[in-house]
């Protein structure tokens, strides 16, 4: 499956200046910038809710400039936060008039419905929420699509906001902290990390001419014990990875830790010669952030270098062939991809 185009909306601006500033966490989260929405009817965009405009904000210029023939999201929330609003009003309006726009943008396929419905786009339309695998579960039903489908584009992508009601869960669960910063992020020796939220989108085929990358390999599974991790990785490198030069290693670390054994396996059976690239004090983290470390993916391999702020060890790699990710979410669900030149 490859790569011809993508796009991405995070705390940063990803689009232009990418990285001349690092934008700053506040009490503990980095919130995406809010994308110009140009062509939507204002009656339709002012019932929209974040995780909505950021999933528009990136897909439409792509499904503008493309004929797809199917859209596909990962997302573990969609709009929560208009779900809780919802439920909100049932309390105070007793069961009664209920306004039906919180409603309809609450569910998680809202994302997916109004891309669609802006861009008229009737063909496949689906939603992956697998929580932290929700945006390689997308991809792997794009993959299966494009086999069964010769010839055809779909639209993937991963999206998710911070909303109020989850983050207070998560909070009270010891996920995120509100002391830390992700200034010195990697550096605090304690448990919990940042939250964020972000979209990004990828226009996919089975064309290999004029591609950005070519997605060799998407791999999932559920585990606590860092030896089943081991083990799969190297299993995964001995069996996608013929030669690791040319390579770096985009690493999902976040701060807390409880995970840094889990990635310091990884980067141990890759090889201490990989450079090893990290992103969550750029995102913060969220249960689709692993779209915005494809998309990373995508600009190394098209651009042959990233920044030297994003590299955690030294390194003199002058050319990128292929990029290894690994993710973790919540201590237990894990996710590796493998992207070629």
């Amino acid at each position: 499956m490859y790569i011809h185009r993508h796009t991405c909306i995070s705390p940063q601006p990803t689009e232009t200046s990418f990285l001349e500033a690092v934008t700053p966490s506040a009490e503990g989260k980095l919130r995406a910038i809010e994308p110009v929405l140009e062509g939507v009817p204002p009656s339709m965009l002012r019932r929209m809710s974040k995780a909505v405009r950021m999933g528009i904000g990136a897909g439409l210029p792509l499904l503008k400039e493309e004929n797809i023939d199917g859209i596909i999201v990962g997302t573990a929330n969609g709009g929560m936060e208009d779900c809780i609003n919802f439920l909100n009003q049932i309390i105070d309006y007793e069961e009664g008039l209920l306004t039906p726009a919180s409603f309809v943008q609450s569910t998680p396929n809202a994302i997916a419905g109004q891309l669609s419905l802006i861009t008229k786009n009737r063909a496949y339309n689906a939603t992956h929420v697998h929580n932290g695998l929700a945006f390689e579960n997308a991809l792997i039903d794009a993959s299966m699509l494009i086999k069964e489908n010769a010839g055809k584009s779909y639209l993937v992508g991963g999206v998710d906001e911070i909303s109020s009601y989850n983050y207070n869960i998560d909070r009270l669960a010891g996920w995120y902290d509100t002391q830390k910063s992700n200034a010195d992020l990697y550096m605090a020796e304690t448990n919990a990390t940042i939250a964020g939220e972000g979209a990004a989108m990828f226009v996919v085929k089975d064309d290999a001419r004029e591609a950005v990358a070519k997605l060799e390999a998407v791999e999932i599974f559920h585990t606590t014990h860092k030896d089943e991790v081991e083990s799969r990785f190297r299993s995964f490198l001995s069996n996608e990875v013929a030669d690791v030069n040319h390579t770096i290693f985009i690493s999902g670390e976040n701060g807390d830790r409880r995970f840094l054994p889990f990635y310091a396996t990884c980067e141990y059976a890759i090889g201490s010669s990989i450079p090893v690239v990290r992103y969550k004090h750029l995102t913060g983290e969220y249960p689709t952030s692993s779209s915005f470390a494809v998309w990373l993916a995508c600009r190394a391999l098209a651009n042959q270098a990233l920044p030297d702020k994003l590299y955690k060890n030294e390194h003199n790699l002058t050319r990128i062939d292929q990029v290894v990710i690994y993710n973790l979410y919540q201590g237990r669900q894990h996710s590796f991809m493998l992207l070629k030149k």
